[in-house]
């Protein structure tokens, strides 16, 4: 999480807005609290889909997926909290509570010690494996006609290990549901400039924006640091530690340790990561943090991706504009399909977080349409956006093209939920979720491209 900055006049204007705004209780969809480290679930059964109408069968899918649950980036929080909690045992101020958690702590350090830090857990390869197998079995006559017609199916991913060990479970996946197809798919393929590009060329501009824009640095300070954010801290650290070792905390007394608030920052993050891990063994890292304040960490969170990665302010796309090459290369595939110039059956991309919330943005996803002004910020309360639903681990957007005769339709699946295209695009039927693909065209202002 960004590390707080020196705030500007904006801050104060912004805090009064802010503190009016927030609920006393909101509803994020995600029972646990974790932010983007939500582990993976299919949003609608197969059997419920709108069939396709009379005479179209599937002859293309493409989509793009995020990487599957993973261990943390790296061990910072488990070093940091950990060295506050030896040094609280040494002193006598733990809990009894406090007293386990070290030991928990600990052995959910070693367990990703021993994965390896940012890939994939046994989740996260789970995840991705039983959506390949998910995609077959609701697409077995599009498959049956890439083996008949020996279709290309490829892979292409970030270059990132998560990334790239996601790519590779999918194929092996769809090999295993079908030996026939082994042979079809082809070399595993990395393009950073279409699925890292927020750290690409491309992402320039992006990147000034999140290091030196005032406008965010200010808003983000004004929502880390208000009352509720270190009344949170101090309730999460005093199930920890004795009250008079949190004072001290809250007081910056113990100095190389950190503030309150990235202790209790800390916690949350292995709070948040331990269901990722939850192959790997059992964490009980919910005794250590009380709903409320595992709520109010998500929140934070969310604020920072929201700004620097989601929708953020109102009048500007410098958040999401650079997600265009990902949404032009949907585009590009569907019409080289309709033009007979391309031999591919499924184009299956890896990448991350980073990429599926901007392009979630751009494409106008449920969840991905609000922005705010800077004087009414980013609440619960206020805004649907939560990362848990638009991006959790292994979320997928999936586009899926059928044919009859020359007329062509897609369909949507956003976490393989069938999903309605942005408005302004005209289903081919009220309530439909098929679109004709030249209205697609005219909707995303690629009519003539």
């Amino acid at each position: 999480m960004r590390k707080r900055t020196a705030a500007t006049a904006l801050t104060l204007a912004a805090s009064v807005v802010l503190a009016a705004a927030l609920p006393a209780r909101a509803h994020t969809g995600d029972s646990g609290f974790y932010g983007t480290k939500t582990p993976y679930a299919p949003g609608q059964n197969a059997r419920a889909y709108e069939q396709a109408p009379k005479g179209f069968v599937p002859v293309f899918t493409e989509n793009v997926s995020r990487h599957g649950s993973r261990a943390a980036s790296d061990r910072e929080d488990g070093d940091l909290i950990l060295a506050l909690w030896e040094k609280a045992r040494s002193e006598g101020q733990l809990t009894r509570t406090g007293e386990r958690f070290g030991g928990d702590a600990e052995a959910l350090l070693a367990a990703m010690d021993k994965i390896g830090y940012g890939q994939l857990s046994g989740r996260g390869e789970r995840e991705i494996k039983e959506t390949a197998t998910r995609l077959e079995k609701r697409l077995p006559e599009l498959f049956s006609r890439i083996v008949r017609n020996s279709e290309q199916i490829n892979v292409v991913n970030s270059g990132k290990d998560r990334a790239v060990d996601s790519g590779t479970l999918f194929a092996e996946a769809l090999a295993e549901g079908d030996p026939s197809l082994k042979p079809l798919i082809t070399p595993a393929r990395t393009d950073a400039d279409l699925l890292y590009f927020h750290k690409s060329a491309g992402g320039e501009e992006y990147r000034d924006y999140v290091d030196n824009d005032e406008r965010l640095a200010a808003t983000l300070d004004t929502i880390m640091d208000q009352p509720a954010t270190h009344t949170a801290a101090r309730n999460v650290l005093r199930k920890i530690f004795e009250p008079a070792f949190v004072e001290r905390m809250s007081a910056g007394e113990l100095d190389g340790i950190g503030t309150e608030v990235d202790a209790a920052q800390a916690v949350h993050a292995l709070y948040a990561i331990a269901p990722a891990m939850a192959d790997e063994g059992t964490w009980n890292m919910k005794r250590y943090i009380a709903p409320r304040d595992a709520e109010w960490f998500a929140y934070l969170g969310d604020a920072e991706d929201f700004y620097e990665k989601g929708p953020g302010f109102t009048g500007s796309d410098i958040t999401y504009r650079m997600a265009d090459v990902l949404l032009d290369d949907f585009f590009e595939k569907i019409e080289a399909k309709r033009a007979g110039t391309s031999t591919v059956g499924a184009e299956l991309r890896f990448t991350h977080a980073e990429e599926i919330i901007p392009l979630a943005a751009l494409m106008e996803l449920p969840g991905s349409t609000k922005q705010v002004s800077p004087s009414r910020p980013y609440t619960y309360g206020g805004n649907p956006w939560r990362g848990a639903s638009v991006a959790s681990m292994a979320t997928n957007i999936q586009w899926d093209l059928f044919r009859k005769g020359n007329s062509y339709l897609v369909r949507m699946l956003y976490n393989e939920k069938q999903t309605a295209f942005k408005q302004g695009c005209k289903p081919v039927a009220k309530g439909s979720y098929f679109y004709d693909a030249d209205e697609l065209e005219r909707c995303f202002g690629r009519a003539g491209s």
